[in-house]
């Protein structure tokens, strides 16, 4: 199982369709406050449509009481930025791994960024010109490519990944 970190998301359809992305994944949601929405509102359920039930996640009341529950589990954390220039397709994902991605409009704090910059990561984009990719399209993509590189069961009855599902 794998974690999606999103650290102060700002943007409700963003943070539902990951909630959708977790549910069908069997993967945790965790969400750092201050979060740029309520978690009623409306656009965020729609965006989630019925999957909330199926998603196990948490908020956390900010990054230090979240960093410090995941350091006494040895936890990996993987950072997602435009700021570095390693590949996600570089690392080797292990299950129970946590892919922590930042706000939309700013990204992740380049405290955090530099505190642990051997386990930052980019989604490589051939077009200069494009700033970045939406949130849960980049949630997605570096989930999936984690789930297919730990083998892990897709949703078709416990079926492992395989190269040419994804």
């Amino acid at each position: 199982m794998f974690h999606i970190v999103l650290v102060e998301p700002e943007i409700p359809p963003n943070t539902g369709n990951i909630a959708r992305l977790c549910a069908a994944t069997g993967s945790t949601l965790h969400l750092i406050e201050p979060l740029g929405f309520s978690l009623d509102e409306k656009q965020l359920k729609r965006a989630g449509m019925d999957y909330w039930h199926l998603v196990n996640w948490r908020t956390w009341p900010d990054w230090p009481a979240f960093a410090a529950s995941v350091t006494d589990s040895g936890a990996r954390l993987w950072l997602l930025t435009t700021k570095t220039n390693r590949p996600y397709t570089t690392a080797e994902f292990h299950d129970g791994d946590y892919l922590v991605f930042g706000r939309e409009t700013k990204g992740l704090p380049e405290s955090l960024l530099a505190a642990d910059h051997d386990r930052c990561l980019t989604i490589p984009m051939p077009n200069p010109a494009a700033r970045s990719l939406n949130l849960a399209t980049s949630a997605g993509i570096v989930l999936y490519e984690a789930l297919r590189q730990t083998n892990s069961p897709s949703r078709k009855g416990n079926r492992a990944f395989s190269t040419h599902e994804i």
